[in-house]
Formats: C-alpha cells, sequence, structure tokens
C-alpha cells in the first residue's frame, strides 16, 4: 500500500499567500502575520479544487504610546468545501471490500492522519471515486478512525481507499494523501487552561477588544507579559497543525523588527478536538512539529519577541478552524482564572495548568 505523497499532485498546488496582521504595540505599533501557502487545486479532485482565500494585511495603528505589550490582528481567510475535477486520464473500478468494516481498521492501521501541508484540505466522498461529491473536508493533521480498506477509482496508479468515521463524517479518502497512524486523536476539551506552567503568573498586557488593537479578528485574544524563553503551554489536548520557526538567532527579526519581519514570527497552531484551534505567537522557539499531539499543560515552545514586534511577550488565542493559521479568535474562559474565567487588561493571573 503506497501512501506517499505523490510528486505530480503536489506540482499541481497552487498556492495562494495569506496575508495577516497582528500589531503590537509597546510604546510604538508592532505587527505579526503568519503566512502559509492554501492549496486551490489538483489532478485526482482529493486535494480540495476550490479551497480560496480571502483576506489582506490590515496595519492598525495607534498614535498612543504604552509600557505594556499589545496586539491585533486583522485578516481573515476562508476555505470552501472542495468540488471535483474531471480528468480523462483517471479510471474507475468497481468498488470492492479488502478489509473488514465489523472489526473496525485494517491490519496495523487503525486509524489515518491527513497528510497535507496546512491550509489544505481533503475531500471525504461518499464513494471511493472522485465523480461524487464531497461530503465533506478534512483539515491537514486531522486524525480520524479507518474502518475498512477498499479498492476504488486509480488515482496515479493507485486505487487504495480508507472508509474512514471522525470529526463528524463518515465517507472515503484516497489513501495517497493520508499516513497509518496508532496516535489517538485529541478528545473535544472539557476545559482550557491558561498557556503558561503550573504556578506560573503573568500580567496581561491586553485582554479582549483591548482599546489598543485586540478588536475584529484578535478580538478575543490576549498578551501575556513574559520574559524571552518562558515555555508556554498548550491550553487544552490537540495536534499541532501549524509551525513557522525560521527566525533564529542572529535572524534581525529574531528580536523584533520593523515591517519588513511581519512574516517572521515564530508560531505554533494546535488543533482540537472540538475542531476549534489556538495559536501561540512572537516565540524565541518552537518545541514541536506538525502532526504532534500535545496533551494539555505540554509546551509548545518559549515565549520571545520574533517578527514585527518591539516588546517581549506571547500573543495567545483559541480560533476557529479556517484552515489555515490566522483564523478568527473566538471566546474562550479558562478554569484558573477567578470570576468568569476571562482575564482582563492589567489583570496578574497564576497558571494552574498542571500535569
Amino acid at each position: 500500500m503506497d501512501l506517499r505523497r505523490l510528486a505530480p499532485l503536489l506540482a499541481c498546488i497552487l498556492a495562494a499567500p495569506l496575508a495577516c496582521a497582528d500589531e503590537f504595540v509597546e510604546g510604538e505599533s508592532e505587527s505579526f502575520t503568519a503566512g502559509f501557502g492554501l492549496a486551490t487545486s489538483d489532478s485526482s479532485g482529493e486535494l480540495d479544487s476550490s479551497t480560496s482565500s480571502s483576506g489582506g494585511a490590515t496595519s492598525a495603528t495607534s498614535g498612543a504610546t504604552s509600557t505594556t505589550s499589545t496586539s491585533t490582528s486583522g485578516a481573515t481567510s476562508t476555505t470552501s468545501a472542495g468540488s471535483t475535477t474531471d480528468d480523462p486520464e483517471l479510471t474507475t473500478g468497481d468498488a470492492s471490500t479488502t478489509g473488514d468494516a465489523t472489526t473496525g481498521g485494517v491490519d496495523g492501521c487503525p486509524r489515518v492522519r491527513v497528510d497535507l501541508q496546512p491550509g489544505d484540505v481533503l475531500n471525504v466522498r461518499p464513494a471511493p471515486a472522485t465523480d461524487n461529491a464531497p461530503i465533506g473536508t478534512l483539515p491537514a493533521g486531522a486524525i480520524v478512525d479507518v474502518l475498512d480498506l477498499v479498492t476504488g477509482e486509480a488515482l496515479d496508479g493507485n486505487d487504495e481507499w480508507f472508509e474512514i468515521a471522525g470529526l463528524g463524517l463518515q465517507g472515503y479518502v484516497w489513501s495517497g494523501l493520508v499516513e497509518c497512524t496508532t496516535d489517538e486523536p485529541p478528545e473535544p476539551p472539557d476545559g482550557f487552561l491558561l498557556p503558561l506552567e503550573c504556578g506560573m503568573s503573568a500580567k496581561v498586557t491586553q485582554g479582549n477588544f483591548g482599546q489598543y488593537s485586540h478588536q475584529g479578528q484578535s478580538a478575543y485574544a490576549f498578551d501575556f507579559s513574559l520574559g524571552v524563553g518562558t515555555p508556554l503551554v498548550a491550553i487544552a489536548d490537540g495536534s499541532v497543525f501549524y509551525i513557522y520557526d525560521k527566525t533564529k538567532p542572529g535572524d534581525p527579526c529574531y528580536n523584533g523588527g520593523d515591517q519588513s519581519c511581519i512574516n517572521k514570527a515564530n508560531v505554533v497552531v494546535l488543533l482540537h478536538g472540538d475542531d476549534t484551534m489556538s495559536i501561540y505567537a512572537h516565540l524565541s522557539e518552537v518545541e514541536v512539529g506538525v502532526g504532534d499531539v500535545v496533551l494539555r499543560g505540554e509546551a509548545v515552545g518559549l515565549s520571545g519577541s520574533t517578527g514585527y514586534s518591539t516588546g517581549r511577550h506571547a500573543h495567545v488565542a483559541r480560533q476557529e478552524n479556517c484552515g489555515g493559521s490566522w483564523c478568527q479568535s473566538i471566546a474562550v474562559a479558562f478554569e484558573d482564572v477567578p470570576g468568569d474565567g476571562v482575564p482582563k487588561t492589567g489583570d496578574t493571573v497564576t497558571s494552574m495548568n498542571c500535569p
């Protein structure tokens, strides 16, 4: 069974850059954008062939100065469910069962992980062929249960399809874009805890709907005042959906820089079991890789001031799953914050995100 990603497939992907902005103010403005490519089509139709992105970077500015770090973001991104691509070179065979749906899974392959670049999506079909409209899509890194392995339409000579169930979908995915795994998919969060190590305290320099920049896409984000090298931990169990870790010591954008550094902030994005995400930005070091399963309280990276930044701090938010790295922030209440669970600007909070 060939589960590799095929070079001809990748050659057909049309990358569409997503420009986003996360602007931080600490005596002067600073901003952050996480850039990535979105797949738009492929010869098989099994990578979402109508994925689109919309969003332009917005650079929010503030005439006011501040002695603490704050942040904002501007652009939104959208993805849409895929449509098929009719290719006369593709052949369609009658589906026949090669696994055992009654026992679940196949030998050595209880689950599969979607093996795509962040921003790409995998079509889930009602039958193992591309002439059926997708019933939904799975994002990169998603882990779903295997029910069966069948033969169906051959794509680039590979006619193996998995019948899968997970994230509210049951259908078929082409085996060339997934890989077998024994990892368990993250369970839906039973709550969220602060992104700080157990017992650590930090000041919130900008909370929800902050006057400097936390509006629109970043309305529900939080900025924490942290020294460089402070561990940031997962607010809930999740799998690593996206990372950017190319800004290293000695890079002109490592300790903060001008607008030319807007796409150079180190970032980790986790995908949670409820199909929401969380983002951890301006890291000095990333400590996870795409596809890793991270438990609540485990470190994803170290805080810093990478990218378009003038102050040491961390930007953290819960997000919608838009298929990309920078999505609309959504409300979150932390179980270890007294009262309504939502830290306010100026509050000092203490984490109970303990193993």
